[in-house]
């Protein structure tokens, strides 16, 4: 069930009404068996089966850890956890390379069968190291700690929520005011709008380009790349919108995913901006642990904790050399940046760039670009059709750009086979996405009249329904995650 079909949309009001009908202290029954019943809607037991299966084990272990005295048996039970939840996770990634059948619905089947489980492994697996290093207590209601595991706003793609930030709100639910369930609708109606009217929109270029990447050189290559960063930017973050956004409607506050990732200064800037809850979990438990390990070769050894951190983020993605090269990119790109940043202060100094708008501007400029190469390996089908779009990205592109001028030439080399209305739709879809916020923020949006503000919202439901891409082979590209 697709955040953004229409099923989603008749299901997610029906479980707000069942939540505001029962009692307070039943609230956390209805979201479970809602969750549950979301994650059913994939046709897919074996899904269900390991949904359980991780909730019981990290459950048990969890509270078995709380309880025990000897450091021996503490650390002996937390990597029994950890163990099993990744032979889990592993297990479940494998089944289609070792060719054992499942039966599951064609949907489930398109995304490798193992849907959502990456973020909920991820999340027990940081519930148990925050047991077992004191920063959270383990949770005794098994119920509590099921819907922590399976809220469904967040149960595919994230956010991974952290136990002491969303457990307490379980345990100690709070009244929804109005404001909460028109901040919620809005949210969620933002991450639609990035969804389907930006991101499906510029999938219809970028797949037409990087699904026959030979067919190609120069301009169209470089326009296909520039859409896809936009296009997975929008992607993800309007999903996280959507998730935010059905949380707050249940008085929950869901980790925020994403800051102006493209604005960074920085690929470590970057990280701290593009799926956060991700990155912190990288950093708390991969990065930090390593860099401990390898501190006596200081900067060095930070450098290469940094690279072994971000191939094993490539793998997570997936068993794909693609992934494993976009993760290499990032390792190489901050490993470099840790050994080259002594002698980066020396030269912005003695050209009196330091804390200047011009050199804020460079590192933007240079960033987004390191990102948009990475992104290459990450969209690519396969690594030699990656290499070919990064070596031919320039090819001709003198003799494309006096080309257009000709009316099947700009159809074919920047509108790449779409018309013309498509193109200018997709711009100003961009153009929107990214600066309506900062528009509405200076202008006061929030306390504008409320007739004003009304009007406003339903000009805009208008727009998202008469513009969007809505195909119902449609799909988040992090759901493959």
């Amino acid at each position: 069930m697709s955040f953004v079909s229409f099923e989603y949309l008749l299901f997610l009001p029906v479980v707000f009404l069942a939540f505001n009908a029962v009692a307070v202290r039943y609230r956390w029954a209805v979201l479970l068996v809602a969750s549950l019943l979301f994650y059913s809607a994939l046709c897919a037991p074996h899904l269900l089966v390991v949904l359980v299966l991780v909730i019981g084990v990290s459950y048990s272990v969890g509270r078995r850890l709380a309880r025990e005295q000897k450091e021996r048996q503490r650390a002996l039970l937390l990597w029994v956890g950890i163990g099993t939840n990744v032979l889990i996770l592993v297990g479940l990634k494998l089944l289609p390379f070792i060719g054992l059948p499942v039966d599951t619905h064609p949907f489930a089947q398109s995304l490798l069968i193992s849907i959502g489980t990456s973020y909920f492994v991820f999340q027990a697996i940081s519930y148990l190291i925050d047991i077992y290093l004191g920063i959270s207590e383990a949770e005794n209601h098994f119920g509590y700690f099921s819907l922590y595991m399976a809220f469904f706003p967040k149960l595919l793609q994230g956010p991974i929520e952290r136990s002491g930030d969303l457990l307490p709100q379980i345990r100690q639910p709070v009244e929804c005011r109005y404001e909460d369930y028109r901040s919620g609708v809005l949210l969620f109606g933002w991450g639609l709008f990035k969804k389907v009217v930006v991101a499906d929109r510029l999938a219809l270029f970028v797949d037409t380009v990087y699904g026959d990447v030979h067919g190609f050189t120069g301009l169209p290559l470089l326009i296909a790349t520039y859409f896809y960063t936009l296009q997975i930017y929008f992607d993800f973050s309007g999903y996280t919108d959507m998730a935010l956004g059905a949380g707050r409607l249940f008085g929950f506050r869901l980790t925020q995913n994403f800051n102006s990732p493209y604005a960074a200064t920085s690929v470590a800037d970057f990280w701290r901006r593009w799926h956060i809850s991700f990155s912190r979990w990288i950093l708390d438990y991969i990065f930090k642990p390593l860099q401990m390990r390898w501190r006596d070769w200081q900067n060095f050894g930070t450098a290469c904790a940094l690279m072994v951190t971000f191939l094993i983020s490539g793998l997570w993605h997936g068993i794909s050399w693609g992934f494993i090269v976009w993760g290499g990119l990032h390792g190489l790109y901050l490993g470099a940046s840790v050994l080259y940043r002594p002698i980066q202060r020396r030269i912005y100094k003695a050209l009196r760039l330091e804390k200047t708008r011009l050199l804020k501007l460079w590192q933007v400029f240079v960033t987004f670009h390191l990102v948009c190469l990475a992104w290459i390996f990450f969209r690519a089908s396969t690594l030699e059709g990656a290499f070919y779009v990064v070596t031919h990205l320039f090819d001709g592109l003198a003799g494309q750009l006096v080309q257009i001028s000709d009316k099947d030439s700009l159809r074919r080399l920047v509108y790449l086979g779409q018309g013309s209305h498509e193109f200018i739709v997709a711009i100003l879809a961009i153009i929107t996405g990214l600066f309506l916020p900062i528009l509405g923020r200076q202008i006061g949006f929030d306390h504008r009249p409320l007739v004003f503000r009304w009007t406003v919202y339903y000009l805009f439901a208008g727009f998202v329904l008469y513009l969007g891409v809505f195909e119902t082979n449609s799909r988040f590209i992090y759901f493959q995650f």
